[in-house]
């Protein structure tokens, strides 16, 4: 079955993408929305204009769609990709890499039935540790990008996601209530490789901001 991957560049997306094409998807394009709003609801913001450098290494069709990121107006902008996109590739899919956002789901789900689409999540409602575990078993080179909570600063940022930083999150959950997997925005992610890359990602330099507990870097690759 054809199908387009909502794709940000972070962790859930890749990693969607990668189960959905263990699942026999055939994966005929990705799609990438440029919100201005870095607080959007919908869309992941922090390295955003890097993923043209994975899809160029994934060898997938990369579509950009910019919006202002309005709460719900964005959606639009969404819908009318994912058309644009329908029509051009033919596709029956919609892969999303939600793990626990209602919001999110319940929105892509309502566009996809109107367009007469199959809404795949390959990771709703995975365990969160499991999940971390798996990324580092199907060798996903995973850094953080952001993070936006405490007790989380800047020494956070170009970390890897691997047993250490596991073994970590899951005392900040215990004690923070932090969420491993940064569903409730404490942190973002940028994939460098994994094995639909037909080669390593690797980053020249970054620039890092922020002040406290919000933090953000941008990288060049």
């Amino acid at each position: 079955m054809k199908a387009a991957v909502l794709f940000s560049g972070g962790k859930d997306s890749c990693y969607s993408a990668y189960l959905a094409k263990k699942k026999g998807y055939e994966l005929s394009c990705l799609i990438s929305i440029f919100s201005k709003n870095k607080e959007s609801y919908m869309f992941h913001t922090p390295s955003i204009k890097k993923v043209k450098k994975q899809a160029e290494v994934m060898e997938i069709p990369l579509l950009i769609k910019k919006t202002k990121g309005k709460k719900e107006e964005e959606l639009k902008d969404l819908e009318n990709v994912i058309k644009k996109v329908k029509d051009k590739y033919q596709i029956k899919a919609i892969i999303t890499g939600a793990l626990y956002s209602k919001y999110q789901k319940s929105r892509i789900q309502k566009i996809c039935d109107k367009l007469n689409l199959k809404c795949f999540n390959p990771l709703w409602h995975k365990n969160e540790i499991k999940y971390l575990e798996e990324l580092i078993k199907n060798k996903f080179k995973i850094i953080i990008t952001a993070v936006a909570a405490y007790p989380l600063d800047k020494s956070w940022l170009e970390r890897e996601i691997d047993k250490k930083f596991i073994q970590e999150v899951k005392e900040l959950q215990k004690k923070y209530k932090v969420h491993p997997a940064g569903e409730g925005g404490e942190f973002e992610t940028f994939v460098l490789d994994c094995p639909l890359f037909k080669k390593p990602l690797k980053i020249k330099s970054q620039k890092i901001s922020g002040e406290n507990h919000s933090w953000g870097m941008e990288i060049k690759i």
